[in-house]
């Protein structure tokens, strides 16, 4: 069993580093205190890294598992189970990133918001900027986002003798 998933583990452990570099290279550039402002944005474009990687893990899986034929299903159930080891580490991920990482980044992006009206209180902003919020979020984005890149990825990677 473990040999059938050995490399979706393997590409959500390295999803998971990548995450914490980008993570560390948000907070030296400044996304975390001095241009928080442009974080909301420019934390999308995580989007890009996340992709490839999700793309890398159907190519290998297709290649190393599958000796090169994968039809849609497959690969599908490939991503899925992907995402859900990413989601299952993203708690911990987050965990680092909140408390080694970047632990100043909640109290700034707090008074931040309120600073610009998009929270009325602290009080209200703590209840969204926290490790638990973030946590769920981000198991449920690993999952959400997983499943709409795997589905359209695998319309390019699916063998090519397979119809849909």
């Amino acid at each position: 069993m473990l040999k059938n998933i050995s490399i979706e583990i393997k590409w959500a452990v390295l999803f998971s580093i990548v995450g914490l570099i980008w993570m560390v290279l948000e907070k030296a550039s400044g996304l975390h205190d001095q241009y928080i402002d442009y974080h909301l944005y420019l934390t999308n474009l995580f989007a890009i890294p996340a992709i490839l990687m999700m793309i890398g893990e159907l190519k290998d899986k297709k290649k190393n598992f599958y000796e090169g034929e994968m039809t849609y299903r497959q690969g599908f159930v490939s991503g899925l189970i992907l995402s859900i080891f990413i989601a299952l580490l993203s708690p911990i991920t987050q965990w680092i990133t909140s408390y080694a990482i970047s632990p100043e980044y909640f109290p700034n992006v707090i008074k931040r918001s309120v600073e610009l009206g998009y929270y009325p209180t602290t009080e209200a902003a703590q209840e969204q900027f926290n490790y638990k919020n973030y946590a769920i979020q981000g198991a449920i984005g690993a999952i959400g986002m997983g499943i709409i890149t795997v589905a359209i990825a695998m319309l390019f990677l699916k063998s090519k003798n397979e119809k849909i």
